[in-house]
């Protein structure tokens, strides 16, 4: 499939502002700057399994596209949401950001998109197959 994979973090734009603005702690923010994020999928047809390895942790999300799943922000908060997917990009509503990831070549492409009363912020991070 797609999508099935490891990646890791090439670039990010935007990673302070948007972190800022769905309200990660600045000691978190500092900690996962610079660190190269492990991004391993596992797709088998609508199911998948979005693992992502940071230092401390490791966040998983499994879901099934067009069903409402159980999920985790990168805050650690819970909350259901549906994914969907438009040609060979996959879009999950957070609660308080838009999130979507496609594969282009060997590349994972993401773009999360918060706004709320203190502006709108875009992260769009790169990551390359490993």
């Amino acid at each position: 499939m797609a999508f099935t994979g490891k990646y890791e973090v090439e670039s990010q734009e935007n990673y302070d502002d948007f972190l800022k603005l769905i309200g990660i702690p600045d000691d978190v923010r500092e900690k996962g700057r610079d660190f190269k994020i492990i991004t391993e999928v596992i797709q088998d047809g609508k199911q998948f399994t979005w693992s992502q390895i940071y230092p401390q942790k490791t966040m998983t999300n499994k879901f099934i596209i067009d069903q409402e799943s159980d999920m985790e922000t990168m805050a650690g908060k819970k909350f259901k949401a549906t994914v969907t997917m438009d040609g060979g990009k996959i879009t999950a509503k957070f609660p308080n950001y838009l999130h979507t990831a496609e594969v282009q070549g060997d590349k994972l492409i993401e773009i999360s998109t918060a706004s709320g009363a203190k502006g709108t912020a875009t992260m769009k991070r790169i990551s390359k197959r490993i």
